[in-house]
């Protein structure tokens, strides 16, 4: 994929239809299994291919608190979700997180998102009485490879080593893990993982880990030339049952702009307007979701999904 400079042609001319007139490929939400809130794009970070453009003092995204996400929390409930997740920037950079957690926990299974680095390592004496919570806390910790010189080229000295202790403490604690890393296509994925694993075998972790691979997003905002999905694509490449693994079939997540929360159809989606679908989670689940953004194209070629299944 190259980036390209081409302006927006606006949500009433390329949102139904491709560029060449015809039906833009879209998926129906069946229901609401998984909500994700977006902490804020404020990280103690500054990753150059950071997919929210993340930095300190960033807000593009505003932080949250719990008066913030509880609403959605309890309407969430009475849809039947099934789980929260929580992701940034830097979850741990929201002073209220350790407060979300806790209320979020009392109802159903958590996951967060976090570069594992001291935003959340020098909270740990807030996180640790969560592991009594009712439902389980779940971590997935970001290591973009398994080679510390190229991961912190990316995110800055230090920060390899630093996000390994993080995860043995949280082990030690009794949560559950996970790693997110990097993929590439043209990798040696056996080789990338093995070394993955003797990371965590050096660091007193069980190496059975769950790896999350991402292909790159590229930053907000970027033109990214893709092939347009179409309602034949969707109905050739994929079967009923694929299409209710993309994201926007079965979650949303909620994000702060202006000073209000908005509902957005997944994710990876943020920086389109396009994909605001409402203010509450009810109004959010009615309409179609048009798969027009260029990482929607991921979740069509490569199954990418935030999801920790």
């Amino acid at each position: 994929m190259n980036l390209i400079k081409t302006e927006n042609l606006g949500h009433q001319q390329n949102w139904r239809f491709t560029a060449t007139g015809e039906p833009r490929g879209y998926i129906e939400t069946r229901q609401l299994q998984e909500l994700w809130f977006h902490t804020g794009t404020a990280c103690n970070l500054a990753c150059p291919f950071c997919f929210e453009g993340s930095k300190p003092g960033d807000d593009r995204l505003e932080l949250m608190t719990l008066a913030d996400v509880k609403p959605f929390i309890d309407e969430a409930l009475q849809l039947d979700v099934e789980s929260f997740s929580f992701t940034g920037g830097e979850p741990f950079v929201a002073r209220d997180m350790h407060n979300i957690l806790a209320y979020a926990s009392q109802y159903r299974p958590c996951l967060v998102l976090t570069n594992g680095t001291a935003p959340l390592y020098q909270r740990l004496n807030q996180i640790a009485p969560l592991i009594q919570a009712d439902n389980a806390i779940h971590f997935r910790v970001s290591v973009d490879y398994p080679d510390s010189e190229r991961h912190e080229a990316g995110r800055g000295q230090g920060t390899f080593e630093e996000a390994f202790t993080t995860m043995k403490s949280l082990h030690d604690l009794g949560f559950g893990l996970s790693l997110a890393r990097q993929w590439e296509p043209d990798e040696d994925t056996v080789a990338v993982e093995e070394d993955f694993r003797a990371h965590l075998r050096r660091h007193g972790l069980p190496d059975d880990l769950h790896l999350v691979s991402f292909p790159d997003f590229f930053p907000p905002d970027s033109q990214v030339q893709t092939p347009e999905i179409t309602e034949h694509c969707m109905t050739t490449y994929h079967t009923p049952e694929s299409r209710a693994d993309f994201m926007c079939a079965f979650s949303r997540m909620v994000v702060k702009k202006n000073g209000q929360s908005r509902v957005y159809a997944c994710t990876l989606v943020d920086d389109d307007t396009d994909y605001d679908l409402g203010s509450t989670l009810t109004e959010s689940m009615k309409p179609r979701v048009m798969l027009e953004h260029h990482r929607c194209y991921s979740c069509f070629k490569y199954g990418a999904s935030c999801s920790e299944s």
